[in-house]
């Protein structure tokens, strides 16, 4: 009876009160299902549907407290309304955002090791082909080099390089599956939550013999608790060529030919500012192109040389257009808390802006995450991904003695003052009569290089929770996770024998390729919270195996040229090469990683990893990595509570050894090669040596970091300090050709580096309805070979110095040119050889050691290192109520660039430069010498240059529609937005070359762009 009349009088009391409704929503005012509405101080309480809706019965006075994982509590005092609508505040604003780990997340506030992390709003903030471009510029310590040829990336390093001979490349993880092989590129941008990058060994040791280049680790989307939404996104760009380095005209390179005729014979030419028509039949090969004659002799039409007479031709306008990329992305994402899901599926068309370039990949995902019971649940991720890549002219299958630096700069070479047709419209095939610059007029028809890949990848695991089973068990779940990888490509080349890079007969070239692989998990976690101590233990066992399996075959001579690569028979061709291989490894690793806390303020993490390599040597195979890191979290200490202006303050230290084993899968007994002989066939030693005592290249990393958040959030970042060595380098050294090989794979040798790596986010002004914020990644580094084969002796042969980094630039420096008032020094050079080294107008390289000889021995030095020492990106965005306005700026510093030189031959083309004659002896560049190779030998001491740049990258406005304007319109939301993509450089000592891809020319244009969520 007590029992009955406590329950009227408590829902008495309720029944006094009043029920309170409303709608819970997250900053973009998109309702949150499931978030849990509790009567504070009791147990009563309700969740929100699917549309963010409560209703609750409270009494008067009562508190509302709100809370939903990923966002912020919040507490509500019940007063005289009976509606409150909520808005939640997310916890990715603070250091409290959850990042991807190796095997498990981890919030940013709890990270003792460095890693950095691009979200899914910055992968979208500028419209990239593939996800390598999206970090660039946005992740401190990560250089990535721009390449801009359709369906290619650029390199990555992370931290630098460390490795000679073996693989600087780091390992990707996607959605929890290491890749066996090749990057992310097939991902579509759109579908990736977030890129996190683990950079320092206590990190990247958890991935034990592939972590010693960094651990680049790829989140897709996954669906989330509430209503179903669709989602489109496009993005049209329109592109250019902009060259920098303008090429001489019609007269300036006549005249620059004739003092290279002079200057190559003085005594059978005259100086080039006193022409005579007779010398320039010889000169200009009269009869070998009558129509490239005929424009010349326009210069001679009055009897007195006008070189603004001769007509020039562009001939790069024969193999450029205006490149267009069309980007599509329909998605669709929602749940509930027993499945949520997420599909998509990608188009995109990218043309280049050179002609026979192009790139179009189709993309599609599916993501489904299943709970159907408290103790089980299950997911499945498949990503698929087609891409058919029209590569341009290639060096493959050239045979012709014409540039092949591609079909850009094979038209750069031919002359300005030929011409592409003759008198009846007939293309000459060799414009200007010289044998070795072929025209390049339709060279996109006569040759194609066609790649096409299709790639299946796949994350599937299941998941048990122990816990729910007995309390005794609670924190104890087992994970099985498995990826299948399995790619097919095909690669297809055809030359006619119009092209610019063949002799006259056709070439094709067919090689296929397939590669299958996977990766099986166990693993193991156990976390318990025990008062003040916070206990997390994983553990793992994983296999791997991966094989590929290729063939190639090429013919010459084609005879139905419509066959192309696809009718390489016995009976249309006769082939001149044939090959198939097959390459199989294997990986079997163990894993233990140990989490500690303590009252939220002490860190620790410990690891340690066993690996087994199958392309190592028996008895090598095996190796350990462990690693440890320490964190502190000062803001949680008593002298820092008083401090407001602290939001969170951690300092971390971390040690950790990584190992590296990408060398070839048989470099330790690699097999015999096939010979033929006059009487017969046998059998030869393959030209290197395998070496059965072959392990680990293995680097330790030291790494210190301060985390911060300050003033509410306005300012937040991480500073990071590192050190690292790698021992036992697996290097390819040459031996003694005596052994019957050439080179054989050793641990031997030693390189170390070091940086400092920044990452700082400021909200700099913040008005009701302005803001200000800027994001900068920058990083200092710098690397240096430790140890070679023969300890602390430098490897000349191989470009390789002790203290120096792997890309060093070694030569002969410059001493500027030869002028007339260094006669009498000349001389000197002259009088130890029968003929004169040098006379006035020549590169003039320094004299090392002073004995007046110039020898490769004594007077080469180091120039400088290719490397760059900073890197840096920095984005500033200007918010004004709907209006936002970007731009994005990049650069790579304190490293030398290498131009290369002028050659100057005057055989071919010239780009317009500041050179030497006997009228302009103080110029940039040496005097022209007519050669079909090099006319002065020490043209290239002048091409040395300062490589650093700081470039505009994106600049970006966009405009957000207001929720009321885009219900009118019938969407929930929509932005829209137009860029300028690379509109131009800030600061560069190289005017003639655009530093950032290291070309001449490169893309210029404006992307048009719409997101739309229904």
């Amino acid at each position: 009876m007590s029992t009955i009349i406590c329950v009227l009088l408590y829902t008495s009391g309720y029944a006094q009160g009043k029920t309170i409704t409303g709608v819970i929503s997250d900053a973009s005012k998109f309702p949150i299902p499931g978030v849990n509405v509790l009567i504070k101080g009791t147990q009563k309480g309700v969740s929100t549907d699917l549309d963010g809706k409560y209703s609750i019965a409270v009494p008067e006075g009562a508190t509302l407290v709100f809370s939903y994982i990923g966002f912020k509590e919040k507490e509500q005092k019940v007063g005289a309304s009976s509606s409150y609508n909520i808005t939640l505040e997310s916890e990715s604003a603070t250091l409290d955002e959850v990042v991807v780990v190796g095997y498990g997340v981890k919030k940013k506030k709890d990270l003792t090791g460095s890693i950095v992390s691009v979200g899914a709003e910055e992968i979208a903030s500028r419209p990239v082909q593939n996800a390598v471009q999206a970090m660039q510029g946005k992740a401190a310590g990560v250089d990535i080099s721009s390449n801009e040829r359709p369906g290619t990336v650029g390199n990555i390093n992370i931290r630098g390089v460390r490795s000679i001979s073996a693989s600087n490349s780091p390992l990707y993880v996607v959605d929890g599956i290491p890749l066996n092989s090749g990057g992310i590129d097939f991902l579509n941008p759109s579908d990736i939550e977030s890129i996190d990058v683990l950079k320092d060994a206590s990190a990247t040791a958890i991935y034990g013999s592939r972590g010693a280049n960094g651990v680049i680790i790829v989140t897709t989307k996954k669906g989330k608790n509430g209503k179903f939404t669709l989602n489109y996104d496009t993005a049209v760009t329109t592109e250019t060529i902009h060259e920098n380095a303008r090429m001489m005209n019609s007269s300036e390179y006549i005249d620059f030919r004739r003092w290279g005729r002079h200057y190559s014979n003085p005594t059978a030419f005259p100086k080039g500012d006193a022409p005579n028509i007779a010398n320039d039949k010889l000169i200009f090969l009269e009869s070998a192109d009558p129509a490239a004659w005929a424009n010349i002799q326009k210069g001679w039409a009055t009897g007195t040389w006008d070189g603004s007479k001769v007509s020039t031709t562009d001939w790069t306008k024969f193999v450029t257009r205006t490149g267009i990329t069309q980007q599509h992305t329909i998605s669709v994402s929602g749940g509930a808390d027993k499945l949520k899901g997420y599909g998509s599926f990608g188009y995109m068309d990218n043309t280049g802006t050179l002609k026979g370039q192009s790139y179009k990949r189709y993309t599609g995902i599916a993501n489904v995450d299943v709970t159907p019971t408290k103790w089980f649940s299950m997911g499945a991720s498949l990503n698929t991904s087609y891409g058919l890549n029209e590569y341009g002219q290639s060096n493959v299958g050239r045979s012709a003695v014409a540039s092949s630096g591609g079909i850009y700069q094979t038209a750069r070479a031919n002359l300005p003052y030929t011409l592409p047709y003759d008198s009846n419209g007939v293309r000459i095939d060799n414009p200007g009569g010289d044998s070795t610059i072929r025209t390049v007029v339709d060279e996109d028809k006569y040759s194609q290089d066609q790649r096409v890949t299709l790639r299946a990848f796949g994350s599937f695991y299941a998941q048990l929770d122990f816990g729910t089973f007995s309390p005794v068990l609670d924190g104890l779940k087992y994970r099985v996770n498995f990826g299948p990888d399995i790619t097919s490509y095909r690669n297809g080349v055809f030359l006619d024998g119009k092209s610019s890079i063949r002799s006259g007969t056709s070439f094709a070239a067919l090689a296929k390729n397939q590669t299958i692989s996977y990766t099986l998990d166990h693993l193991l976690f156990y976390n318990k919270t025990l008062g003040n101590h916070n206990f997390g233990l994983t553990l793992l066992q994983s296999q791997t195996e991966y094989s590929n399996e290729e063939s190639a075959m090429s013919a010459n001579d084609i005879k139905n040229v419509k066959n192309k690569w696809n009718a390489l028979t016995p009976s249309n061709v006769v082939l001149n090469s044939y090959s198939s291989n097959i390459t199989e490894t294997g990986l079997l690793s163990y894993m233990g990683r140990v989490n500690y806390g303590y009252a939220d303020k002490y860190l620790l993490t410990a690891s340690g990893r066993y690996d087994a390599a199958s392309q190592l040597a028996p008895g090598n195979k095996w190796a350990f990595f462990p690693s440890t890191s320490v964190a502190w979290r000062l803001d949680k200490e008593e002298f820092l509570q008083n401090v407001s202006w602290i939001d969170q303050l951690k300092l971390r230290a971390g040690f950790g050894i990584t190992g590296n084993a990408a060398v070839g899968a048989y470099a330790t007994q690699p097999p015999l090669a096939g010979i033929v002989y006059p009487t017969g066939s046998g059998l030869v030693n393959n030209a290197t040596l395998g070496n059965t005592a072959l392990s680990w290249e293995k680097t330790a990393q030291y790494n210190y970091g301060i985390d911060f958040s300050m003033f509410n959030s306005r300012i937040s970042g991480a500073l990071e300090y590192y050190t690292s060595k790698t021992t036992d380098l697996l290097l390819l050294r040459s031996i003694p050709t005596a052994t019957g090989f050439f080179s054989t794979f050793e641990n031997v040798g030693a390189t170390e580096g070091e940086g400092v790596e920044l990452t700082l986010n400021t909200v700099n002004v913040k008005t009701k309805d302005f803001e200000w914020s800027s994001s900068l990644s920058a990083s200092w580094q710098q690397n240096r070979i430790v140890e070679l084969q023969n300890g602390k002796f430098d490897d000349i042969n191989n470009n390789l110095f002790i203290g120096q980094s792997q890309n060093v630039i070694y030569g002969f420096a410059s001493n500027g040119i030869w002028k007339p008032e260094d006669a009498a020094e000349m001389a000197k050079f002259n009088a130890f050889s029968a003929t004169p080294v040098f006379s006035f107008g020549n590169a003039r390289p320094v004299d090392q050691n002073g004995d007046y000889k110039i020898d490769a021995n004594n007077d080469r030095v180091i120039i400088g290192s290719a490397d760059p020492k900073f890197i840096t990106g920095l984005t500033n965005t200007f918010n004004y109520k709907n209006i936002e306005l970007s731009f994005f700026v990049y650069g790579r510093m304190g490293h030398t660039y290498n131009t290369g030189g002028e050659n100057e031959g005057a055989k071919g083309s010239q780009r317009a430069i500041d050179y030497y004659t006997d009228n302009n002896t103080n110029a940039e560049y040496q005097k022209p010498i007519f050669s079909a190779g090099t006319g002065d030998s020490y043209f290239n001491t002048l091409g040395y240059r300062s490589g650093s740049f700081l470039k505009i990258r994106n600049i970006s406005l966009g405009y957000n529609f207001s929720e009321e304007l885009a219900e009118q319109i019938g969407v929930s939301k929509m932005r829209f937005y137009i860029q300028a993509a690379n509109p131009g450089m800030i600061f560069s000592k190289v005017k003639w070359t655009d530093l950032d891809t290291q070309t001449t020319a490169s893309n210029r244009g404006f992307t048009l762009g719409l997101n739309v969520q229904f």
